[in-house]
């Protein structure tokens, strides 16, 4: 990891640059490992370069697969076929990938050989019996630290049964673990949902030959095929395009335009509810790119008003809400968010973190268990911990940028997991950063 790092932020000037983000890092994850059992060789282009992809990537270097990586954002992935992996003489370390940890859980969940699945401090202290339980049912033998956090030992089993499993909670990656076990399991697996969430998993196994029907809610697949090898071109990241749709839609003067940017409706909630609020959001040329929908957009600064947040859009933008809770503050009025639970076992408690930060900069902010009432107001300057959130840090760095004074936002150095260059590409957009 990374050494400790401080940003100092301030107000900059309108946003009118085009700005290029980095390819997905949801789509990235599952590429590389959906290439990695597959039969053939498979390109990767626009893949993340961020701790986290990386760490799955190497993970796959632990079990076997030749992966190279020709140029930045391209990895050649040779893959070694659904029952081509071999046993690891290391643990294998995710990092800070909460993703990566949950989805391998189920991946390595039905192979003839042991592995342990270990993470740094902060992946160290979130909740894996989400996956274990259902996993358990399936048959996978997989031992967890005190109160079912990792590090996470997977015993060897070539024995898993498909399940009938409705999910508790709407979580991709529960769903996604549940699906990829199914790779290996005799019989049928279903998962159902009690709301939809984003459906990566299911595209991606689609598009690389594997037999799924799925739909919002509920998806299915039988065990014992194989997937075949292709290319995969990684959209923009929809959750780094947040922050700047915020920052633009907030800094007066503002015309930015984000190119590529992925439209899973799964994951674009947050584009609705912006507009709710007023915001002016323009689309064009939608098409689909490997599967999955994807746009450039046009973010023009709109004065917003705050809103009780639908939570039908609650699980389509659940990493989005640091973003959303900085556009909150800076609306007329009240912003009421309910039905988000799930943002108390992130890479922090999002709720609270977000809750002392803005009330550190002089906004009211009312916590509830599963959402706050944000009171939109001035913010001043102040001094943020970020709490090594990524999308908390990134968050206040937008917020700094309507501020009356500086804000120092501490611990930042965890944003290269999921957005390395945001610093660069903030200051290079029109956004006022400095390291600290």
């Amino acid at each position: 990891m990374s050494a400790r790092q401080d940003w100092i932020c301030r107000p900059g000037t309108a946003l009118r640059e085009q700005v290029a983000l980095p390819g997905d890092k949801s789509v990235s994850h599952r590429a590389i490992m959906l290439a990695s059992l597959a039969d053939g060789t498979s390109r990767i282009d626009g893949f993340l370069e961020g701790e986290d992809t990386r760490a799955t990537a190497a993970i796959f270097g632990q079990l076997g697969v030749r992966i190279d990586a020709p140029s930045d954002g391209v990895r050649v992935v040779h893959g070694v076929g659904i029952d081509g992996l071999r046993a690891p003489d290391a643990p294998l370390d995710c990092g800070n990938a909460g993703t990566g940890m949950r989805l391998l859980t189920g991946l390595l969940a039905g192979q003839g050989f042991p592995c342990t699945l270990v993470g740094d401090a902060s992946l160290s202290k979130r909740p894996m019996r989400r996956v274990i339980d259902p996993l358990a049912r399936m048959g996978a033998r997989i031992d967890a630290g005190a109160a079912g956090v990792p590090p996470l030992t997977i015993h060897a089993n070539s024995s898993l049964q498909g399940i009938d499993y409705t999910s508790e909670i709407a979580s991709a990656q529960v769903k996604s673990a549940i699906l990829l076990a199914g790779l290996y399991a005799r019989g049928t697996t279903v998962v159902r949902e009690p709301q939809p969430t984003r459906d990566y998993t299911e595209r991606m196994l689609a598009a690389f030959g594997y037999p799924i029907e799925f739909e919002p809610g509920t998806a299915r697949l039988e065990g014992g095929h194989r997937l075949h090898a292709v290319d995969v071109q990684v959209p923009a990241d929809f959750s780094s395009a947040a922050f700047f749709i915020v920052a633009a839609t907030l800094i007066p003067g503002s015309e930015l335009r984000l190119p590529r940017v992925g439209m899973n409706p799964r994951r674009t909630g947050l584009l609705h509810v912006l507009r709710a609020m007023g915001a002016d959001i323009t689309e064009t040329a939608a098409r689909e790119e490997g599967g999955e929908p994807v746009a450039d957009l046009l973010v023009r600064h709109a004065l917003l008003r705050g809103i009780v947040v639908p939570q039908v859009h609650v699980a389509d933008m659940i990493d989005e809400f640091p973003a959303l809770f900085v556009a909150a503050a800076c609306a007329q009025g009240d912003t009421v968010v309910t039905g988000a639970a799930e943002l108390r076992v992130k890479e922090s408690d999002r709720i609270a973190t977000m809750a002392a930060g803005l009330r550190a900069l002089g906004i009211g902010v009312d916590e509830a268990p599963d959402g706050a009432t944000i009171h939109g107001g001035a913010l001043r300057g102040g001094t943020i911990d970020s709490h090594g959130d990524h999308r908390i840090a990134m968050a206040f760095a937008v917020a700094a940028q309507r501020a009356a004074g500086p804000v120092a936002i501490h611990d930042v150095a965890n944003v290269a997991t999921s957005f390395p260059g945001f610093d660069r590409l903030a200051k290079q957009a029109g956004m006022g950063l400095e390291a600290g």
